[in-house]
């Protein structure tokens, strides 16, 4: 049993490593904000670890929490995952169809500097108040999170995880080497590309693994 677990452990955290770069990696206002601090070199180290935490959490409390809600409903369980797995279809035909046309992230180093609180109430309520965020971390991510055995459920949070604490660090310590390529229309649409593809075959892994059963 131990084998057979450890030979899951990478495609678990894989899968939470991709569903959660897809999901993040998008032109809106909490990645604009880590941009613009990382652009004028103000308080990046405390904007980059809440954002990252806060992914942390809000992940982790989606898994564990639709683990718990699901482990006595399989109905439910499949119901969820046959949801999710539209959702990604959804996502990723649209990643694809912003790959068509051109668009790019803005952003500016001006204006009037901010002080760690500040800057940090800012990025709370960028990453808080985004009902998106409830709907793509804590339900998206946690039931899809779920479907892992239990002992695997870890190495796809800590894949989650992974993927916003890199994106983040990227964005922050990286944005002015990285500014012209966010600015590139080119640049954004190749990406979306990839995320498009990428939701795409998580969509197709979650079919099947509806179909082959829990």
């Amino acid at each position: 049993m131990m084998t057979y677990a450890a030979s899951q452990i990478l495609p678990a955290f894989l899968q939470g490593l991709a569903l959660s770069f897809g999901l993040i990696v998008a032109i809106g206002a909490q990645n604009a904000f880590v941009l613009r601090q990382g652009l004028r070199r103000e308080h990046v180290g405390s904007v980059v670890l809440f954002c990252a935490l806060a992914d942390a959490v809000l992940i982790t409390a989606g898994v564990m929490g639709m683990a718990q809600a699901l482990g006595g409903s399989p109905v439910l369980a499949r119901a969820l995952a046959v949801a999710g797995a539209a959702f990604l279809a959804v996502y990723g035909w649209q990643a694809l169809r912003r790959a068509r046309h051109a668009s790019r992230l803005k952003t500016s180093g001006d204006g009037p500097g901010l002080t760690r609180s500040a800057a940090l109430a800012q990025a709370a309520a960028f990453t808080l108040l985004n009902p998106h965020v409830y709907l793509d971390t804590v339900l998206l991510v946690g039931s899809i999170g779920a479907q892992q055995q239990a002992a695997l459920r870890v190495w796809f949070v800590a894949g989650a995880s992974a993927a916003s604490l890199c994106w983040f660090v990227l964005l922050g310590y990286g944005a002015r080497k990285l500014a012209p390529w966010f600015e590139r229309p080119s640049a954004w649409q190749v990406l979306d590309g990839l995320i498009g593809l990428t939701m795409l075959a998580l969509s197709a892994m979650l079919v099947r693994h509806v179909i082959t059963g829990f």
